[in-house]
């Protein structure tokens, strides 16, 4: 192992690495290049890796240094820590430029500017595709350090592996829709004040005959380009409505939540429809909410403004789903009855850490849905920091997997068992 004395080298870390050369070592097999303009950080960032026994470490002061180290002949690194505000080629354009070179390793953005920033970089670093660990900000700790490389995992020769998924003809999906393939699974919906379900989302599913169990991203595009959705989405309501009156005859009174399409909303027969299977199933209107995603509300908005109207005159409930994530949000609420506003997992998980930006959007989401009269329902509720987090602001409902992930209704039973089991430490 190299050997260093620190009172000949203050700085701590070698002459190789201050030079901008690489130091192959026995310790660590991955391959970390350090890019920032400042030689204190680009010492300090070198001096912590050694420490946490990371010795393969490159530093370059600029991102054109970066980009001749990431174009040699042995590869590119595995993981570069990449400054944002650098003279000449700040961190976005050089994350830009590792694109244009098809880079396959890993980032960490490392930077004191501010946390919106610092924010909007890591949301483009992930809409180019490349692995994003985290983003550490100066003063830097080891520990944070240590925390985002641990995610870390080598690519496959090079290439990062990714699950591709079969997206489906739209003749198969007609198929799967005509032969009743689909089945729904269910994600449950609880009160947080308490942990006591509440409801259900009905999510959609093909139980295809030689693929097995497909998912929604790949056939519901299809469905939706190719007017098959109206017909998709008759037979989840239908399918959900049956599945709710078993529940209730067996002393388990479930809200069941199903998405409805825009197609759904061009269909002036759609609330007739509605009204008739529910009856037929048995069930009050009240017991059913119809979730429309914000994104794809208002695509259509005089029809689709008088059948959400109508709806609700039938006493059925209306979500908006993923609020937040349109453009048109204020203009929806003022216009259309919704009973329940489901803030989009984006607003909800992390949140509780301190994020100002998460905050501020989800306390707003809040005191909006209170003022309007509406249930608030928090989705993407990841771990127990979330869940108190919720219960300590006062929101009433919750979905997420730290409840619950989607399940077959054969699963039900037994989650609702063990969730009644543990729900009593979580309002401690």
């Amino acid at each position: 192992m190299l050997q260093e004395n620190e009172s000949d080298n203050p700085n701590g870390f070698s002459e190789e690495l201050r030079a901008g050369r690489t130091v192959f070592m026995e310790i660590s097999t991955i391959r970390i290049l350090i890019l920032d303009d400042d030689p204190f950080i680009r010492g300090l960032l070198s001096r912590m890796l050694f420490r946490l026994k990371y010795t393969r470490v490159t530093a370059a002061e600029s991102g054109k240094k970066a980009l001749e180290i990431v174009d040699l002949p042995v590869g590119a690194p595995d993981l570069i820590l990449c400054d944002l505000n650098m003279p000449e080629m700040d961190g976005v354009a050089f994350v830009r430029k590792l694109v244009d070179r098809n880079y396959k390793g890993s980032l960490i953005l490392i930077s004191g500017v501010e946390d919106r920033v610092l924010e909007t970089a890591e949301r483009v670093v992930l809409a180019h595709g490349i692995r994003f660990l985290g983003r550490l900000q100066k003063p830097f700790d080891h520990r944070a350090l240590e925390k985002l490389i641990g995610k870390w995992t080598p690519s496959v020769n090079g290439v990062i592996k990714k699950s591709i998924s079969k997206i489906y003809s739209p003749d198969e999906v007609r198929s799967g829709i005509e032969n009743r393939e689909l089945i729904l699974y269910y994600q449950p919906k609880v009160e947080l004040i308490t942990g006591r379900p509440v409801g259900v989302e009905a999510l959609v599913r093909w139980q295809h005959p030689k693929d097995g169990m497909a998912f929604p991203d790949q056939f519901i595009s299809v469905a939706e380009e190719n007017d098959l959705m109206d017909e998709l989405t008759r037979l989840v309501l239908t399918e959900a409505l049956g599945q709710a009156r078993q529940w209730n005859d067996q002393g388990l009174f479930l809200k069941m939540s199903v998405n409805v399409s825009m197609d759904n909303l061009k269909s002036l027969d759609f609330p007739d429809f509605v009204a008739g299977q529910t009856a037929a199933a048995g069930l009050a209107p009240e017991q059913l909410i119809l979730e429309v995603t914000e994104t794809r509300l208002m695509q259509n908005s005089l029809s689709s403004l008088e059948i959400l109207t109508r709806l609700r005159l039938k006493g059925f409930s209306l979500s908006i789903d993923d609020f937040g994530t349109g453009n048109s949000t204020f203009s929806q609420l003022r216009d259309i009855p919704f009973t329940e506003l489901k803030v989009d997992r984006g607003f909800v998980h992390g949140a509780c850490c301190g994020n100002p930006t998460l905050m501020a959007i989800y306390y707003a989401s809040l005191d909006l849905a209170r003022q309007l009269g509406m249930d608030l329902v928090a989705e993407g509720v990841e771990d127990r920091d979330d869940w108190d987090f919720l219960r300590q602001t006062g929101c009433r409902m919750a979905q997420g997997y730290f409840i619950a992930r989607p399940m077959p209704v054969e699963n039900l039973a037994g989650w609702l068992r063990q969730w009644n089991l543990q729900r009593q430490d979580l309002g401690d």
